[in-house]
């Protein structure tokens, strides 16, 4: 259900509830509830007598349970959650009373904690939330854009780190301060960047390890194959796995380990160009 279908039955009710409709309770025969127009409760066993529930002609029903006399006993009706228990059957549950009450000064607490925590008084609490989470957003994209000016200046140096091995220029190297997900990005800058070419770069994520193989078609063609050099290299990480010749990622658990990893991805490619 929407927040407005929710809201609009949220409203029918207390509307029922402050009309103050007087409660009918009656014994009669199934049949005769059926021509009164009784509604049956989904799931439920009737005998042959049953007990009917109306209330103020707007509600009339089959219950075993009710104990009120009027529906201004209620006091505040309240939805809470709803679900859907069946196909095209949804489960409201609802507090009324003294609960109704609880649950509304927890709210009024938790909006009084917010106004607190964000320094906005509760008239322009709304407000004070979307400045906030406007500015989040530009933060965010301010330093986006300083990680992608710094890699951009990590990729100069990273390829200045480049090593000859028979003519294919090679470089492995670990990546710091960089988010796992934009390290295929500098490993595509790199490659574009430098011809007859094969990287292979780690970064660190948490106490786990990234692991990327690139290589440009002439460095393929001369043997390199950047699946079996991360299949060996995770290995010494704790991961596995592979790729194909021209393109490799992989996992590993122990960030301790990437040093070691490194010397056996270049261990690898010095084979592979051998």
């Amino acid at each position: 259900m929407t927040d407005e279908e929710l809201k609009a039955v949220e409203e029918k009710v207390n509307e029922k509830v402050l009309e103050s409709c007087d409660i009918e309770i009656c014994e009669t025969s199934m049949e005769k509830a059926r021509e009164m127009g009784a509604m049956a409760l989904f799931g439920e066993k009737y005998g042959s007598t049953v007990r009917v529930v109306n209330m103020g002609d707007y509600s009339i029903e089959l219950c075993g349970g009710i104990h009120l006399k009027n529906t201004s006993q209620v006091g505040s009706f309240k939805i809470i959650s709803e679900n859907g228990i069946a196909a095209g059957v949804r489960r409201i549950e609802a507090v009324t009373g003294a609960a109704a009450l609880k649950h509304y000064q927890q709210q009024e607490e938790e909006i009084k904690a917010a106004c607190k925590i964000v320094k906005a008084d509760e008239g322009n609490l709304v407000k004070k939330l979307e400045a906030l989470v406007s500015e989040q957003k530009e933060t965010a994209k301010e330093l986006q854009k300083l990680k992608e000016k710094m890699a951009t200046g990590a990729v100069d140096e990273i390829i200045n780190s480049k090593e000859e091995i028979n003519g294919v220029s090679v470089i492995c190297k670990e990546v710091k301060d960089i988010d796992p997900n934009s390290l295929k990005t500098m490993g595509d800058d790199i490659k574009n960047r430098l011809a007859n070419s094969v990287l292979v770069l780690i970064c660190k994520n948490g106490e786990k390890v990234n692991l990327l193989a690139m290589a440009t078609d002439d460095a393929v063609k001369a043997g390199v194959h950047c699946g079996n050099i991360i299949k060996q290299a995770a290995t010494v990480c704790g991961g596995g796995g592979g790729g194909s010749p021209n393109m490799a990622q992989d996992g590993g658990k122990d960030a301790s380990k990437i040093k070691e990893a490194l010397i056996k991805a270049k261990e690898v490619i010095v084979s592979q160009l051998g």
